[in-house]
């Protein structure tokens, strides 16, 4: 039976993937105020981003109960006897965590197996999508769990963030709090290292921030999968990918927007970059 792939929304996967791949989404939840959301279900990206630039209050964000999990998994349970759940860096969620009870709580027999990512957004969208096409193939859970925790230390995330403002004010600036206080127009790389943000360089002016994101994707050599997403600039993700296409196949680069949970901590303006890096040795 085909192994059933289940991830959060951090993943920021695109509905279209979502479905060929038969991929589950467990939403996280989005909190404005008094009001209480479901990322990407109860509430849609345009109109997050709306709430984001024109509102007086800075979302929040929390893990999905155990209860949705289990939800699911007992759903998934019904039509296959495996399940592989990949789940955004236990460093910057409790999501993991409530899926780790809920594995416990699942009543129908079925192997679930948990992976943290150690990354998020489409850093943990990549290995998502690399697992959901090795399900479609015809491999087995063991293989399909080896290859995911092979490649978490091969999968790289970065981007330029237009300000550090959401982060710091969400709590999850980690160590790029470094950048905070930077000179006027210089705009952040940051990246997602062992589960956490990290800094990478400070470039004076956005192209040539973007300049650099492109030379570090140059520097990482053979690519088994490459993304790009964006919060509010779509065009600007595009132009991205048209250059990243002299590194990996333009038709096969992921494109997608980051959701609210993610949009909550990069803000307006942001770019982000994933890829996995291919083995020596293609394995």
């Amino acid at each position: 039976m085909t192994v059933r792939v289940v991830t959060d929304s951090t993943a920021d996967l695109p509905a279209h993937v979502v479905e060929e791949l038969g991929i589950s989404v467990v939403p996280l939840h989005i909190h404005v105020g008094e009001d209480t959301f479901q990322d990407g279900v109860t509430i849609s990206t345009d109109g997050f981003y709306n709430l984001l630039t024109t509102g007086s209050i800075l979302p929040k964000t929390s893990a999905p109960s155990s209860g949705m999990f289990i939800e699911i998994y007992e759903k998934l349970a019904q039509e296959s006897d495996t399940i592989i759940s990949i789940h955004i860096s236990t460093k910057l969620s409790a999501t993991y965590a409530s899926a780790l009870v809920a594995k416990d709580g699942v009543e129908t027999p079925c192997r679930i197996e948990l992976v943290d990512s150690l990354s998020a957004s489409i850093g943990l969208g990549v290995l998502v999508v690399q697992a959901a096409e090795m399900a479609r193939d015809g491999a087995t859970i063991d293989e399909i769990l080896d290859t995911t925790n092979a490649a978490i230390p091969r999968t790289q995330l970065f981007g330029v963030v237009d300000t550090l403002e959401y982060l710091q004010k969400g709590g999850r600036i980690g160590k790029a709090s470094a950048f905070l206080g930077s000179m006027l127009n210089v705009k952040p790389i940051i990246g997602v290292r062992d589960g956490i943000v990290h800094p990478i360089e400070r470039v004076r002016g956005r192209e040539k921030a973007l300049d650099r994101a492109c030379e570090l994707v140059a520097g990482y050599g053979s690519i088994r999968k490459l993304a790009v997403a964006h919060t509010t600039t779509e065009d600007e993700m595009e132009l991205l990918a048209s250059r990243l296409s002299q590194y990996f196949p333009t038709g096969d680069i992921l494109r997608t927007r980051c959701g609210a949970t993610l949009g909550t901590y990069l803000g307006p303006g942001a770019l982000c970059i994933a890829l996995i890096e291919e083995t020596n040795n293609n394995g």
